[in-house]
């Protein structure tokens, strides 16, 4: 299995989820939202890729 990746957001990218709208169709599974502003790091649970927060966190959440 491949390396997971790694992909910084910023609070535009809120709310997260994986796989991101971006993502090849042949990388796909099921969408899960990830509250990476919490903590500032998250993982996905289906592929492994590590989300880091950069920015100030949005008020409210």
């Amino acid at each position: 299995m491949a390396d997971p990746r790694e992909i910084e957001v910023t609070p535009k990218d809120l709310p997260l989820h994986c796989p991101m709208p971006d993502a090849p169709l042949w990388s796909r599974h099921p969408r899960v939202f990830l509250d990476v502003a919490k903590t500032g790091q998250v993982l996905c649970p289906y592929c492994g890729t590590q989300y880091k927060f950069k920015g100030a966190a949005p008020k409210g959440h």
